[in-house]
């Protein structure tokens, strides 16, 4: 056999942490952890039927070479319609897209602001950029503005709309004036947005009609959109210089027409899906005004967030609930910092008031 021992130092740290990740099988529980917001994918919203079905497994190559066809554009075409952009560019997912875009567009020189609790994807992408980057403190517009007069190059603020460990939103309206004060450009993740804030789960961005004025938006289709993939939505002259430098594009084999079919049928029902968000809303509401013996976050979006610092205490209080059937997942640290360790409660439009009823009975007692 082998001998890869020298892997076991860092997998040993995480034993000792007990932070230790394993992957799960599902098991029938009733789901309070998983991002399909609006049930699409519980429900069987989306189906391919007749030709579809017929429709390839596989595109056979990057989109510079063979992996390009007439379904993919006239998709890009349609998401860009909705989301009000010039033009769009699909990606095989929200991680492929951050890092895409972020890791070629900022140059050296540059500089990259960031908010401190933006998602892994953001910050790799960062990473790979010759860039100068910083992060500023979460939603902090003060810390931002004093960085942004200290900026050089071109300057680049990145955020999240909905942050996806607090279930937060970031302050759109005053981010986009420091940008256009200091002639930043904005680039914007939307993934728990998508299909979710607006009338019709168009995004944040949208919904405050400020579309014009930011620089690039990333809508995933992995949570509420209920499939795979990811865009990013731009002028014209984004998405050529994307298929030209973005290397997670370029060098990647594109989705297959079956997946992109699965895109835009999704895109032509989350739209209409109001009772849905109307229920969500009211869940989400219910779980605000509940008593309960954590602390827990402010939130008005589906991701509730209960604050169980310490991951031995997290993951007896998530043990309990699993034991009830409800199937709610701890978030250890190191993935959040140190006594930030949390409950991520997710509400979906499929739960139903009694079963939330149930999950704050259990939270209610430590």
């Amino acid at each position: 056999m082998y001998s890869d021992n020298f892997l076991d130092t860092k997998l040993n740290e995480r034993r000792q942490q007990n932070a230790l990740r394993r992957l799960r099988l599902p098991e029938g529980k009733v789901d309070f952890c998983s991002n399909d917001y609006l049930g699409i994918v519980k429900n069987k919203l989306v189906a391919l039927t007749g030709e579809e079905l017929q429709l390839p497994g596989g595109s056979t190559g990057s989109r510079l070479l063979a992996g390009n066809y007439p379904l993919l554009e006239e998709t890009e075409q349609l998401i860009a319609g909705f989301h009000k952009a010039d033009a769009a560019l699909i990606y095989n997912s929200g991680y492929d897209a951050n890092v895409g875009v972020l890791s070629c567009v900022p140059q050296r020189g540059d500089t990259v602001l960031y908010d401190a609790l933006a998602h892994a994807s953001i910050r790799d992408g960062i990473r790979l950029s010759f860039a100068r980057s910083f992060s500023f403190a979460h939603n902090n517009l003060a810390e931002l503005e004093t960085q942004l007069k200290q900026a050089a190059g071109n300057v680049f603020v990145v955020t999240e709309s909905v942050f996806s460990m607090d279930g937060d939103v970031c302050p759109l309206i005053e981010i986009v004036k420091l940008c256009r004060q200091y002639h930043a450009h904005l680039i914007i993740d939307e993934a728990h947005a998508t299909g979710v804030v607006g009338e019709r789960g168009e995004g944040l961005v949208q919904q405050l009609h400020l579309q014009q004025q930011v620089f690039c938006r990333i809508h995933t289709f992995g949570k509420a959109v209920g499939c795979h993939g990811a865009v990013v939505l731009g002028s014209c002259k984004l998405r050529e210089y994307l298929i030209n430098f973005s290397r997670s594009l370029v060098y990647s084999t594109s989705l297959p027409p079956v997946s992109v079919a699965h895109i835009a049928k999704a895109y032509a029902i989350f739209p209409g899906l109001h009772a849905q968000r109307l229920h969500l809303r009211q869940l989400v509401e219910k779980f605000q005004h509940a008593h309960i013996a954590f602390d827990k976050f402010t939130s008005f979006t589906p991701i509730q967030v209960v604050m169980v610092p310490g991951n031995d205490e997290v993951k007896q209080l998530a043990n309990r609930l699993q034991s009830a059937n409800l199937d709610v997942r701890p978030i250890l640290y190191p993935t959040v910092p140190k006594g930030m360790e949390r409950l991520r409660i997710v509400l979906h439009a499929f739960n139903s008031f009694g079963e939330l009823d149930l999950l704050i009975e259990i939270l209610g007692v430590k």
